[in-house]
């Protein structure tokens, strides 16, 4: 099954379960969650009731968890990646944070801030906490999963790279896109040889199977959850192949009119245009 949050056209939020290119609208039955993160901790998700059905193309999608407590996202965590940073190996994984507030849905615009020209493309698998705990035994810790999405950690290279701290470089509002579908994993099937491809204007950019993480989701969730708790709704971005556009020759950044593409077999495509940020006044 397929879950999307999105806006009604007089305004209002809701979420549903995809079905043939229409959604039923989960929000709109009596007595339902809030949102699509309050519906994860209420229980599963398959026995949500819902209300009528509303087209895709009345919609407004939102980003899959448009209100996540923790966004965590994992740092060279393929091998083709970390050798193109230069990064040495590592016991761990590396973590870092992103805010609530930089997410943009499919079909929203990534936002090319005006304080820099060095936007990068990261096509990731994202995954959707359903169960939340502390201290996840890595055997248990697929359990805990609600689900998978595609994920672009769109990255401010320079502002990345001003320390060696990269929160400056990942937290621009409109940097994180996240979407188009929240895909559960029965649905989702074993991912080990589905690649993430990232396309940027047509040409292929980025393409590895799953399979080639260094630290496997299982072990990430079980890493993450010894330091923090996880809840149901946060959201753990697993990390980029190699063939970044900071690491090309020339370097390749994403401008304004850009197309960018993550494609990821069952989880669906997430597509957003480049544009500008729009100055106030």
């Amino acid at each position: 099954m397929a879950y999307v949050s999105f806006r009604r056209a007089d305004g209002t939020a809701s979420y549903g379960r995809l079905v043939e290119g229409r959604i039923l609208d989960c929000g709109a039955a009596p007595g339902a969650p809030a949102d699509l993160k309050a519906a994860l901790a209420a229980g599963p998700l398959a026995a949500l009731a819902h209300g009528g059905g509303v087209g895709l193309d009345e919609v407004t999608l939102l980003p899959v968890i448009p209100n996540p407590a923790k966004i965590l996202c994992v740092g060279h965590n393929y091998e083709s990646h970390r050798q193109e940073t230069g990064r040495a190996k590592v016991d761990h994984p590396s973590i870092f944070t992103r805010f609530p507030d930089t997410l943009v849905a499919a079909g929203q615009p990534i936002v090319l801030p005006s304080v820099s020209s060095n936007l990068d493309f990261e096509g990731e698998l994202a995954v959707v906490i359903g169960q939340g705990g502390r201290h996840i035994a890595e055997a248990d810790a697929l359990d805990h999963i609600a689900g998978y999405a595609c994920f672009n950690d769109a990255s401010l290279r320079d502002w990345q790279w001003h320390t060696t701290q990269f929160t400056p470089g990942k937290n621009f509002p409109g940097t994180g896109a996240f979407g188009p579908a929240l895909v559960t994993p029965d649905e989702a099937g074993d991912l080990a040889d589905v690649h993430v491809v990232t396309t940027l204007n047509g040409e292929v950019v980025q393409d590895q199977p799953i399979r080639d993480m260094i630290f496997p989701i299982a072990k990430i969730v079980a890493y993450v959850s010894a330091f923090t708790p996880l809840s149901p709704g946060d959201v753990i971005a697993t990390g980029t192949p190699g063939g970044v556009g900071a690491k090309r020759q020339p370097t390749l950044w994403m401008k304004a009119g850009d197309r960018v593409e993550v494609a990821i077999g069952p989880i669906g495509t997430l597509t957003n245009m480049i544009e500008t940020e729009r100055q106030p006044g």
